[in-house]
């Protein structure tokens, strides 16, 4: 096997026609990787990512190959997946308005060009979901694009394509946690290319670091939420005087045990299995 990439929190390894998807236990902020890992948390967010795959099986191929044939030292961590070309957009779907999200709407009233309604605050529910697109940027931080940003680098068709497919899992996603006590505020999608075509879900999907989720019997528009995700590590660092440039700054054993927590909590609460 080959390393050929290591991202923020996942290695990727090239092994024969298949790729390795190491999820690690590195957590990042403002894109810096803080130098403390929090311990099992690749292991639930493949594990997370492994119970929405079935989920959304009969809305969208995806890229998995086997769970199990992987290193045993990677065990429960990685995935044996297949090969893409993935495109050079996140995909995004919002139904409630925080983060960058809520920064936009401040200042212009939209979020990726798309018109809001008056009034919304920090927490709040959007009349219905919608498709908010970001840069895939490899230094630096990911950014707002319009509709018509993404049909520029990927064309027409597909664009619609997958702006619908990416509120459809959105809206199965959220609709499935909801019944859970679960709100998915919203979620970050990534998809490719196989080698006919085809188009295909990747990376992770509905997971802690890839998505912002809220116990519903705790959410109240007009405050910060209490998050299931690692939206707890940022708060806690948005404390230090610290300016969001590497290195990162140690995390205490306390935010550590806790966000732990946060993490096997909402993967038990969605998924509605023990954690070891």
């Amino acid at each position: 096997m080959k390393l050929i990439h290591s991202g923020k929190v996942r290695d990727v390894y090239a092994d024969g026609d298949d790729l390795l998807l190491v999820a690690s236990d590195r957590v990042s902020v403002y894109d810096v990787v803080l130098p403390t890992p929090i311990p099992e948390k690749g292991k639930v967010l493949t594990q997370l990512s492994l119970w929405w795959f079935e989920q959304l099986a009969d809305l969208a191929p995806n890229h998995l190959v086997s769970a199990t044939d992987v290193p045993e030292e990677w065990a429960g961590r990685a995935i044996r997946c297949r090969r893409l070309e993935m495109l050079p957009v996140e995909f995004i779907a919002r139904g409630y308005l925080a983060g960058l999200g809520l920064k936009e709407y401040e200042k212009q009233g939209t979020v990726s060009g798309v018109a809001l309604p008056d009034g919304l605050v920090e927490g709040s529910k959007l009349p219905e979901p919608i498709f908010t697109p970001t840069t895939k940027a490899t230094e630096g931080h990911d950014e707002f694009i319009t509709f018509t940003d993404v049909v520029e680098e990927i064309g027409n068709e597909t664009s619609d394509e997958l702006r619908e497919l990416t509120l459809k899992i959105y809206r199965r996603g959220a609709e499935i946690a909801a019944e859970r006590g679960i709100i998915i505020a919203d979620t970050k999608l990534e998809f490719g290319r196989a080698a006919d075509g085809t188009l295909v879900l990747g990376d992770e999907v509905l997971t802690s670091d890839s998505s912002r989720f809220w116990p519903a019997e705790e959410w109240e528009p007009g405050r910060p939420q209490h998050a299931f995700d690692k939206q707890f590590v940022r708060d806690w660092s948005s404390t230090l005087d610290w300016d969001r440039t590497p290195p990162g700054p140690e995390i205490p054993d306390e935010i550590v045990r806790a966000t732990r927590d946060r993490y096997v909590e909402v993967y038990e609460r969605i998924t509605g299995m023990t954690w070891r």
